[in-house]
């Protein structure tokens, strides 16, 4: 009976897999093979050799990036099970030589998870509006409504965010199994005319490609690589799921249903070369099943984008808790599933930046030229911090790495390049969110390291503080003093024997710490040190994917001569009112910035999850 159990809940993942994870890389087949025949830049004549060379490149881009080099190769660097590209960064800085190349890297992988907001921004728009265009195949009618449809979906999807995915969730899976049955059985429609379509697996048809017409193929590479544009979230979802659902659903179904769809559409486009500025992937259905077809691919965008949508809110847990991102509204929609949560501030925003798209862009077409540039940049950056990874965490030698890493690199640069000159065509919307992220991240890190070192001139150790006061007087209840540098006395405890001469009589002093893991076992939750009778130290460790929780905490604290009762408790932490001055350390731009975001910040006692009744805040002037 547990093995029966064990093959359903198996069998249950690989479902979540294909509902969450392949929602993204799902939907490509809507205008990827499009764009690489249309886009301005490079319109490509249809015949045998390009349609070849086309099929060609999408075979080997989805083998060597997805098949090979995250599920074969990256997804095993997971960092406790968790995975993305700051999960990834995590190993790197968990290793104290070579500062230098570390802290590069750092700052990359800081980057290429800026990156990811733009893409988080693009793909939902991009999604949406071309399974709507579909409707421009059943019916010219329908054009006029394209956009204020788009933009309705678009709207009532983060709408619903806050209800949370568990619910909706479960019905993602077998939508997505359909879909990708769907468009196997249209490729496999077409194949059976042409099935030569296929001999396009041959790497030769690609080099042929190249030499027919060699700079629009190149600048074509551009397009097709958005068939893999999916492919950082299967490792940013590993979480979710496991290495083995997402493999075991990869190749079962998603890859055999893309390849079988991209054939297709080469040998349909073959026959009908004259089709090919229309949306010729609903044009290959017949034509009572248009329709249908259109409503199935508009659901299978809405969860494509709900998996980008979940993606930047885990994202944003993540950057938060390792100081990255200022304090935000965090809520969690599942008494079961941590990692379901909701950010209403990036909800919104996000919202905002999709509708902002789709009426901006208009057409899916264009939206492509805006769509690649952020992704494949931040491949390559995987790329560079995985080949640290295998040299310095798995010990690898450098030859070895070399060998495994410079062909991913060399294949995601062409990419990389065919991308650049999308820049001045919409490309630059995702470089210019990564790079108004990336100084926002950065400028947050470093403005709170220089603030938390002006504190710590005036810091003197607790035993000195407790010594110097012999004239204390011990008052019921307990006293929690959140401070982060243990072994020093918060400055609220100093205010308050010196101006009020008491203390409580028992006395906690908790430091609250994120961890380089993603989760922390509860049963190692906790270290507490005894400084003197009812004075101790707490430190609290939370891993990056965690929600603090700092009550719930020190309620499971068993410690002898510890008496904690939670609804005795005064809770003390510092607001530090941050001012722009002359002190050295940061541009004064960038000063002001840090003083803004600080502004913004969401309240300690909110992040902590401190109730509100309890809590009493010594606010303090600090200038940087």
């Amino acid at each position: 009976m547990s093995e029966q159990h064990a093959a359903v809940k198996r069998s249950a993942l690989v479902v979540g897999a294909l509902g969450v994870v392949y929602g993204d890389i799902g939907t490509s087949p809507l205008y990827a093979f499009r764009e690489a025949f249309i886009e301005e830049a490079h319109v490509l004549t249809v015949d045998r050799i390009n349609v070849y060379g086309v099929c060609s490149l999408a075979f080997w881009a989805l083998v060597m990036i997805i098949s090979l080099k995250y599920l074969f190769f990256v997804m095993k660097a997971d960092n406790h099970g968790e995975g993305g590209i700051l999960a990834l960064t995590s190993l790197v800085m968990q290793r104290k030589g070579s500062v230098v190349k570390a802290g590069l890297l750092v700052s990359l992988g800081v980057f290429g998870t800026a990156l990811l907001y733009g893409d988080g921004i693009i793909t939902p728009a991009i999604s949406v509006l071309s399974a709507v265009e579909g409707l421009n195949e059943v019916s010219t009618s329908f054009e006029r409504w394209i956009i204020p449809i788009a933009v309705a979906i678009l709207i009532g999807l983060f709408s619903v965010q806050k209800r949370g995915t568990g619910a909706v969730g479960r019905v993602f899976g077998p939508i997505m199994i359909v879909w990708f049955t769907v468009i196997a059985l249209l490729g496999l429609r077409h194949i059976v005319h042409a099935p030569e379509v296929i001999q396009s697996i041959n790497p030769v048809w690609a080099v042929r490609f190249f030499e027919h017409e060699s700079m629009k193929a190149f600048l074509a590479l551009g397009s097709i690589f958005l068939v893999v544009t999916g492919g950082e979230a299967l490792y940013a979802d590993m979480g979710h799921f496991g290495r083995k659902p997402i493999t075991v659903g990869w190749y079962c179904l998603v890859l055999p249903a893309l390849l079988l769809n991209y054939w297709g559409q080469g040998a349909f486009l073959l026959e009908n070369p004259e089709l090919v500025e229309q949306r010729f992937f609903f044009l290959m259905a017949p034509a009572a099943l248009k329709l249908p077809l259109v409503i199935l691919a508009t659901m299978a965008t809405i969860i494509a984008s709900q998996a980008l949508i979940s993606g930047v809110f885990s994202l944003t847990q993540q950057a938060v808790q390792l100081d990255y991102l200022p304090r935000i509204r965090i809520d969690h929609t599942s008494h079961h599933h941590s990692g379901q949560i909701y950010v209403p501030l990036v909800n919104w925003a996000l919202m905002v930046a999709c509708v902002g798209l789709v009426i901006g862009f208009q057409t899916s077409s264009n939206l492509a030229a805006a769509y690649g540039i952020a992704v494949t940049m931040t491949m390559a950056i995987t790329t560079l911090v995985f080949f640290r990874v295998l040299t310095d965490r798995w010990h690898w030698a450098r030859w070895k790495a070399f060998a495994v890493c410079v062909p991913m690199l060399v294949v995601e640069l062409g990419f990389l390049g065919a991308n650049i000159p999308k820049i001045p065509h919409g490309g630059w919307f995702a470089l210019g969110i990564g790079a108004l992220l990336m100084v926002q991240m950065s400028t947050w890190r470093r403005g709170r390291q220089l603030v938390a070192a002006r504190i710590k001139r005036g810091e003197r150790p607790i035993n000195e503080v407790l010594d110097g006061h012999t004239d204390i007087k011990k008052v019921n209840g307990t006293g929690v003093f959140l401070f982060k540098d243990l072994g020093m006395a918060p400055p609220a405890l100093i205010n308050n024997l010196h101006h009020n001469k008491v203390l409580h009589k028992t006395t906690l002093i908790v430091s609250v710490e994120t961890a380089d893991e993603p989760r922390i076992d509860p049963a190692e939750r906790a270290e507490v040190t005894k400084v003197e009778p009812g004075v101790f130290q707490v430190l609290i460790t939370y891993g990056f994917m965690e929600d603090p929780d700092v009550p719930a905490a020190l309620a499971a604290l068993d410690v002898r001569g510890l008496t904690f009762d939670p609804h005795d408790v005064t809770y003390f932490i510092g607001r530090e009112s941050v001012v722009a001055g002359k002190a050295p350390g940061m541009n004064p731009a960038l000063e002001h910035l840090f003083v803004w975001l600080n502004r913004g910040a969401d309240s300690a006692v909110r992040f902590f999850n401190l109730p509100d009744e309890q809590v009493f805040e010594v606010g303090s002037r600090v200038e940087i």
